[in-house]
């Protein structure tokens, strides 16, 4: 819940002159959705599990696209955490998302505690399974954030990354989907292209630091 009109147009306009081949897309409020970008693409940070109809205050899948706009996250850890989105919600969401010809970005991760407790598999599993719809090949994109690390300045180590984002891989085969898989958690100028590096993590989810250029443009720049 954060930015302004004016702060989205100095951000694009700062990105005009960024030279790169990645795709940057900007997830902002839903207010912000309908200002001319150029050199990015526009997404939403949430979405309704209704079609139309008496939902006051909510925000259909079809009104998104009718800004415009591209993508939409679905199923992000403070979703999970403050709004209590299960599973089931998030796969309901995704499914109006491609219902409307937007790209969901559906989210997955483990808290501190279901690591601790060594359950980290087990919910990255169901997380997809639960939270993927099933014909969703070449529709979707999922982000694994790791939601111990989220907010605590903490950035897993190489071979967690690694091993997680094999796990995802592999769950995704099992269930015949093929779709890029992003990393979020803690992505600043000094470790993105290192976690880009690694096995299996397409792109990154980035946090707070893409809310200032001088933050977020290093970002996309570290990354060839």
């Amino acid at each position: 819940m954060n930015g302004s009109c004016n702060q989205l147009q100095k951000m694009d306009q700062a990105l005009r002159e960024v030279q790169t081949q990645n795709t940057v897309i900007l997830c902002v409020p839903f207010t912000l959705l309908s200002l001319n970008t150029q050199n990015i693409s526009l997404g939403a940070q949430d979405v309704s599990t209704h079609d139309k109809g008496a939902y006051t205050g909510e925000v259909s899948a079809k009104m998104i696209a009718d800004t415009g706009a591209r993508y939409v996250i679905v199923g992000h850890s403070e979703r999970r955490q403050y709004h209590q989105e299960t599973n089931e919600i998030v796969r309901q969401k995704a499914l109006q998302a491609i219902s409307a010809g937007l790209i969901p970005i559906v989210c997955i991760g483990e808290t501190m505690s279901e690591k601790q407790a060594g359950l980290t598999t087990k919910i990255i599993q169901s997380g997809l399974q639960e939270s993927v719809p099933s014909d969703a090949s070449e529709k979707i994109i999922i982000a694994y954030e790791p939601r111990w690390a989220i907010g605590a300045g903490i950035t897993p180590t190489p071979e967690e990354i690694t091993q997680t984002h094999q796990l995802i891989a592999d769950t995704l085969k099992t269930m015949g989907i093929d779709a890029p898989i992003l990393y979020g958690a803690s992505v600043n100028a000094g470790n993105a292209a290192d976690i880009m590096n690694l096995p299996n993590v397409d792109g990154v989810l980035v946090g707070g630091a893409s809310l200032k250029t001088d933050d977020f443009i290093p970002i996309i720049t570290s990354i060839k």
